[in-house]
């Protein structure tokens, strides 16, 4: 459990995309959070904005400040204009064309010892002059009504993240860089009479069947005042391998919203997420399906919904998905779970 106090570094010193993406006749340079890429041989990766300022980027091994720096020219160069990024031929930066899984295709996971992307990932700020609008608010106060309240009248706060591995924090290289703290930081920003206390009682590969079964222990009985419910990861495996189908996967989620409104008086939000990697052999690769039914059963049952599912494939449209996959299967890296507190800040209260 972490109470969270004060805004840690990690939105002190961020610019928001979702805010700074605007529309300009002369576009201004604005700076974007760090990113993550894996770089390949000497093929460039993409980074989501153009028109890059060269003098501004700074690549590093890890998310917050620290780790190795990297050097312009002689471990990395940058197309400004594409907004590209690649190793030199003799740069310090891994190669993730030596990551046992690269270039694999319908790969299980469990026949390549080794696998995971971490030690291959590098993190990248950067100031551009375009870049996209990756969350679009949306006016959830009706549903967040008894958050707010409590929130501007202050003191302890209870949130709670329930779900799979990535709400444990799978991956994460610290709480601090776990979506839900990120959001309890946004928390403690915008209602700073509050003390946010994180509480993260997510189970490591729990779908939702696992996650009725484990309610009142990690939920019911922890007296929550807002409850990130995020499953959907491994119900979305082929069946026999933890699978359950979008229609009953609905069912499971109005079922434990119904429970905790009944028996705490919580406010949920419900979270989508995102597409595993899309050559992952256990995966059934119908995730929009799966974001569909957590959309309508937050709508069901009245509760709010945080579409990281749209963020994702937004963020797909310019990079590849082992850039953002800590184990380049199914959890996200610590740019990932950034993803996710950007859609849970546009659900508007």
């Amino acid at each position: 459990m972490t109470i969270t106090r004060s805004l840690p570094v990690l939105l002190l010193t961020l610019t928001l995309i979702g805010c700074a993406a605007k529309q300009r006749a002369a576009p201004e340079p604005t700076y974007v959070a760090t990113e993550s890429v894996v770089l390949a041989g000497t093929e460039p990766a993409k980074l989501m904005g153009t028109g890059v300022l060269p003098w501004t980027v700074r690549v590093r091994s890890t998310y917050l400040p620290g780790g190795t720096s990297y050097e312009p020219g002689r471990d990395y160069v940058v197309d400004p204009a594409a907004g590209t990024i690649a190793r030199t031929a003799d740069s310090r930066i891994p190669d993730f064309a030596n990551n046992v899984l690269f270039g694999k295709e319908n790969f299980d996971h469990s026949k390549f010892p080794g696998y995971g992307n971490l030690p291959f990932t590098v993190y990248v700020e950067y100031a551009a002059t375009h870049l996209p609008r990756l969350t679009t608010p949306t006016d959830q106060s009706a549903a967040l009504a008894r958050s707010r309240a409590k929130l501007e009248a202050g003191g302890p706060f209870k949130l709670i993240a329930y779900g799979d591995s990535i709400s444990a924090g799978g991956d994460a290289s610290s709480e601090t860089a776990r979506f839900q703290n990120c959001y309890g930081a946004y928390l403690t920003l915008r209602f700073p009479k509050s003390e946010i206390i994180v509480d993260t009682t997510a189970t490591g590969g729990d779908n939702t069947v696992q996650g009725l079964a484990r309610l009142e222990e990690k939920v019911l009985t922890r007296k929550p005042d807002l409850v990130l419910i995020g499953f959907g990861m491994n119900d979305h495996n082929r069946p026999g391998v933890g699978g359950v189908e979008p229609a009953q996967f609905q069912t499971n989620l109005e079922t434990m919203v119904k429970m905790i409104q009944q028996r705490t008086g919580a406010d949920v939000i419900l979270l989508s997420t995102f597409p595993p990697h899309p050559q992952w052999a256990f995966g059934s690769h119908r995730m929009q399906e799966y974001a569909a039914a957590t959309k309508a059963a937050a709508a069901s049952t009245g509760v709010a919904y945080a579409d990281v599912y749209s963020v994702w494939m937004k963020v797909l449209e310019r990079k590849d998905p082992p850039g953002l996959l800590a184990n380049n299967i199914n959890h996200p890296n610590d740019f990932g779970h950034w993803l996710y507190c950007e859609a849970l800040r546009a659900v508007g209260f």
